[in-house]
């Protein structure tokens, strides 16, 4: 076939000011949801204390938002519908310190070149409104409005057939468009927001705090189930509500993170939270979370994303480090230090996120979670039952009967229970109360001032011996317990050479093994933190992670990994007798513990049924 002839290039030429426009809007302009958060945060910016939206067709059809904020003057309309023009910057000093929600100044341009856009406002001091319409050449003309402005969008993409193809259906658009309208609402509580789709008002929110506006948006449950978080240090500040590990559930939609007001997904935020949370969680759940980041608006650039759903820090390490700090502390909180003597709940923040970089102050508020949980004091109330330093779990032990019929120490008084019933606790008992016995060897049974507690032992026994060997190893202060008689095991050659190869590291996690014969090891000491549980299972499972990562990586990424299998290993095992001293020593641990309510699978230690709900499980007063 004949070679075609080569064709030549086109001139460089200037794209026509629509066309410009157009492509645009293809930056900002994703969707009716994009329209709306626009104009919203144009409405806002203006000052406006009350916000009404109303959708038709999932915004597609329409998307009128009408605010009460200052108005744009009538030489000033035509002007905010062409690109790059705004009131909000005026300098590259304003656009490095940014303070408002919108600055690029081409929202209202690239929604007025992909939809047919009216504006109808009226300037604070003018006799009255002025509206100018769709359609280039428009003049304002005279309208009736009160005060405020009124944007109205109509017929989305009506000019550009192509992407309205790509839109969803109107109830996914809508979708879209309320979660839009929450994160917006969610931010700015002092402001009045009513939203309404095809005639229907689906939400109305009252101007309100930020404890009752994240009660109407993300619900009593939430609120009840979360924990305060509420920090400042020098110019930065984290304030808001995230999910107790326990109640953690696998979806992903109910996080929120705001900076400086403005809803971020950002990656260095992100990271931070899931290293907070990394420790506690169980499986593949996600934590939910409401938090609001104050921070210089100089030391961050919210200028990196047409969408400006992005941001990027100047020092991002120190703001990671901060959050996760933060959050991390807040979730490590011991039981007894998760509310103070006044009996007050957690705090969500009932004033405003304050302009950047003050403090973030909070408003105590009472939760519908956990009741509070005062610190025992002693001398007040009953007393505590007497208690060793330690649990002695190996010295007290004695076998369970495969039956409470038969076997060895049947007719025998069980260490599970002493003669007499407990006292009733008083406001000033303990948290966790007191135990009354063990059910089936594996949950122990207390109560407290508020009714029944259910503790899970061998998961809490494992998170007292985690939190305690982090601190042991950070210290290097692991001590060593020697075994009596060695225990003599088989040894495969890859765990002989683990042995070799890091025994020095072995000895800093207080093991003491060593070579016994050929294919044999011999432990002559484990770490007295762990002296009850099985001393060959946890040797071998200390040198399997040996073998597979390493002592380098071990101390940096996995440490925390290995420790917890240890715990694992060296916890109290199921169907294991305690007495009611040894479980009370369990109690009062647990309450000094960070993250006791968490096992280190990020299984729930323990739970508590109120006399409420016991009372209503039975039907009683009805």
């Amino acid at each position: 076939m004949p070679e075609s002839p080569s064709r030549p290039l086109p001139r460089i030429h200037a794209l026509p000011d629509l066309l410009i426009s157009q492509i645009a809007a293809g930056e900002v302009v994703e969707r009716p949801a994009s329209v709306l958060k626009e104009l919203l945060e144009n409405a806002l910016d203006a000052g406006s204390t009350a916000i009404q939206v109303h959708l038709e067709e999932g915004g597609v059809k329409l998307i009128r938002i009408t605010d009460d904020g200052c108005g744009i003057a009538r030489e000033d309309l035509a002007l905010a519908l062409t690109r790059h023009a705004t009131s909000k910057i005026g300098s590259l000093a304003d656009l490095e310190g940014v303070t408002s929600l919108g600055f690029r100044g081409e929202a209202l341009a690239s929604v007025a070149s992909v939809a047919r856009l009216s504006l109808t406002s009226r300037a604070r001091g003018s006799d009255h409104a002025w509206k100018l319409g769709a359609g280039s050449g428009a003049e304002p003309e005279p309208a009736a409005l009160m005060a405020g402005t009124v944007v109205e969008m109509r017929d989305l993409y009506y000019n550009t057939p192509a992407r309205r193809k790509f839109l969803k259906s109107e109830g996914t658009e809508f979708s879209h468009c309320a979660e839009y309208f929450k994160r917006i609402a969610l931010a700015h509580p002092d402001v009045a927001f009513t939203l309404t789709h095809n005639g229907r008002t689906s939400l109305q929110l009252p101007r309100a705090n930020l404890e009752q506006r994240i009660r109407a948006i993300l619900g009593e449950e939430f609120v009840g189930q979360a924990r305060s978080v509420n920090v400042a240090a020098g110019p930065l500040a984290l304030a808001g509500l995230i999910i107790d590990p326990t109640w953690a559930s696998q979806a992903k939609d109910a996080q929120y993170t705001f900076v400086n007001g403005r809803f971020v997904r950002d990656k260095v935020i992100g990271h931070a939270l899931r290293e907070a949370y990394r420790d506690v969680l169980h499986g593949s759940r996600q934590p939910s979370l409401c938090l609001f980041l104050a921070i210089d608006p100089c030391a961050v650039d919210v200028n990196v994303h047409p969408a400006k759903t992005e941001v990027r820090f100047r020092d991002a390490r120190a703001v990671h480090q901060f959050v996760f700090h933060c959050v991390q502390r807040t979730l490590a909180t011991p039981i007894h230090s998760a509310t103070g003597e006044t009996g007050a709940a957690p705090a969500a923040s009932a004033a405003l996120i304050p302009t950047p970089p003050a403090p973030v102050s909070l408003a105590r508020y009472s939760s519908h979670g956990s009741p509070p949980m005062p610190r025992h004091q002693p001398g007040l109330g009953m007393q505590e039952p007497a208690t060793s330093a330690y649990l002695a779990f190996a010295q007290s032990a004695r076998p369970v009967a495969p039956s409470g019929l038969s076997g060895p120490g049947a007719g025998q008084t069980s260490p599970r229970f002493s003669p007499g019933l407990p006292p009733v606790p008083s406001d000033s008992a303990p948290p966790l109360g007191y135990a009354l016995a063990q059910l089936h060897g594996i949950y122990i049974l207390a109560q407290n001032a508020r009714g029944l507690v259910l503790v899970d032992m061998h998961a809490a026994h494992e998170r007292i011996l985690y939190e305690r060997l982090k601190t042991a190893l950070e210290q290097r202060q692991i001590s060593r317990q020697a075994l009596l008689i060695p225990a003599v095991f088989s040894a495969q050659p890859l765990e002989v050479a683990a042995v070799e190869e890091h025994g020095e590291a072995l000895t800093d996690l207080g093991f003491d093994i060593s070579l016994a014969g050929p294919g044999l090891l011999a432990l002559r000491a484990v770490p007295s933190l762990l002296q009850a549980g099985d001393p060959i299972a946890l040797a071998r499972a200390l040198l399997a992670e040996l073998q597979e990562h390493g002592f380098s990586q071990l101390v940096t990424a996995r440490q925390n990994e290995l420790l917890a299998t240890m715990a694992c290993h060296g916890a109290v095992r199921a169907r294991r007798q305690l007495s009611l001293p040894e479980m009370n020593a369990l109690l009062r641990q647990m309450e000094d513990t960070e993250r006791a309510g968490q096992c280190n699978h990020g299984r729930p230690t323990w739970t508590e049924l109120a006399l409420e709900d016991l009372d209503n499980l039975f039907l009683r007063g009805r």
